[in-house]
């Protein structure tokens, strides 16, 4: 049986505006779609809405670009770059933007932006739902304000938020509709009491609800410095190891047989707008309080010098095998920030290049998923074709755990360079498919 709430959505009585339609806001305009409510999807990128119309627009995610052609069909999904005519033509305003790093520095240009265009067009009874991940504070004390603006007060005549985005690219829709609870909190017990109501509807996991709009907003950003400061871990034992002559990956995995014990995977780095980023809110928000999160900063100081210091491998690698550094071609495969995905934002593979470029090396990138990117230099050429960046290969750096890499064998790497070098910086490769290959990977030495 539906509640009150679902039969008015699913009746369109109340209309859900989505800002922004990237990784985040797409996966959550997709599910609202899918329990029967009229969506309004806004995103100031014409090409991304243009691609959407063409059912094309999100390939990394199952279903979505599905979902939204259905709905286009069906008149559940109006698109529009116009923010405050939506927040208008609406009653539930479900922010999705983009909260990063500008000069290592939190950027709330787009947050701040779409919240100033809801104040416009915001109505008594309306609700706003904040869904980045951003400072504790931020919603208090910066976006109320912007909202109230509207003449109207939180809590009084309108509803507040805060829902933080819990997902994974790949399986971002599963994740929201079926893998976690969804965790909220509002400005006020009314708000608070709406939100439970309301992701009760799209969460098969129920909801959690937090006691303050700060606490909920430091949740999500615990998830984030967990996995942080547990890879930074990784990553100085498998230096460790490498040191001492001990296997890592043979250790973890026994360790890992114990249930309290959960070592992390080492790498070359840590990429995405996610696990790098929200350790930064967190020093940036310790200073301020006085204190300094010294395990924190620490951890990810270890992560950024990973790339670095796998490249000063591999370049040791060359020497060893007399090979002269400087034009030597390095095949760097992998320029996403993980494996099956194509977003390279943050990417560690960016300092890998630069390091080999430094040192005077012909650098050439694959990746299976993206063909173009304005924030590789120049000189350097990038491509969806493997056998081609693997030709005359001095050595083959694996930068990207994308599983294509995993089947590399003699036949495909015929046309490298003799001797047979390879940096597996993901450990993902079969060795018995390369028998006669010099491989260095993390953790092992």
């Amino acid at each position: 049986m539906l509640t009150k709430l679902h039969t008015e959505i699913s009746s369109h009585k109340k209309v859900i505006a989505v800002y922004g339609l990237g990784n985040v806001g797409a996966p959550i305009a997709a599910a609202w779609l899918r329990a029967g409510a009229k969506v309004i999807g806004v995103d100031i990128s014409a090409k991304l809405l243009e691609n959407i119309k063409k059912g094309k627009s999100h390939k990394k995610e199952p279903f979505i670009s599905k979902v939204f052609s259905k709905a286009l069909d069906n008149g559940t999904l109006f698109l529009t770059m116009d923010g405050a005519t939506a927040s208008l033509d609406s009653h539930i305003k479900i922010v999705a933007v983009p909260v990063a790093l500008k000069n290592n520095k939190i950027d709330l240009t787009a947050l701040i932006d779409v919240t100033t265009k809801i104040s416009k067009g915001l109505k008594r009874n309306d609700v706003v739902i904040i869904c980045p991940s951003i400072p504790p504070g931020t919603t208090r004390r910066i976006l109320l304000p912007l909202l109230e603006k509207s003449k109207l007060r939180g809590e009084k005549d309108f509803l507040l938020i805060y829902n933080p985005e819990r997902i994974y690219e790949g399986r971002a829709l599963q994740d929201i509709e079926s893998n976690y609870p969804a965790i909220i909190s509002g400005l006020g017990v009314k708000s608070s009491r709406f939100a439970e109501d309301l992701l009760k509807i799209i969460s098969k996991k129920g909801v959690l609800s937090m006691s303050s709009l700060e606490t909920a907003e430091a949740e999500k950003l615990f998830e984030g410095v967990y996995r942080d400061v547990n890879i930074a871990l990784a990553n100085e034992l498998a230096d460790y190891c490498e040191r001492s002559g001990v296997n890592y990956w043979e250790a973890r995995r026994a360790a890992n047989s114990q249930p309290f014990c959960h070592l992390h995977y080492p790498g070359t780095g840590v990429g995405g707008l996610c696990i790098p980023v929200y350790p930064k809110f967190v020093i940036s928000d310790s200073k301020k309080l006085n204190m300094h999160a010294k395990l924190v900063e620490f951890s990810r100081k270890i992560n950024d010098h990973m790339p670095v210091k796998c490249v000063s491998d591999s370049i040791d690698l060359l020497s060893k095998s007399h090979i002269k550094i400087k034009n030597s071609k390095i095949a760097v495969l992998g320029l996403a920030f993980r494996g099956e995905v194509e977003d390279a934002r943050l990417s560690p593979t960016y300092t890998v290049v630069k390091e080999f470029l430094k040192r005077g090396c012909k650098v050439e990138v694959h990746d299976p998923y993206i063909s173009h990117d304005a924030n590789l230099p120049r000189s350097v050429k990038l491509s969806n074709e493997l056998e081609s960046i693997l030709e005359d290969a001095d050595l083959v750096f694996i930068s990207t755990d994308h599983k294509i890499y995993a089947n590399l064998n003699k036949k495909l790497l015929s046309k490298t360079s003799k001797p047979l070098l390879i940096f597996d910086g993901r450990n993902i490769l079969h060795k018995d498919n390369l028998p006669n290959a010099s491989i260095l990977t993390v953790g092992i030495r």
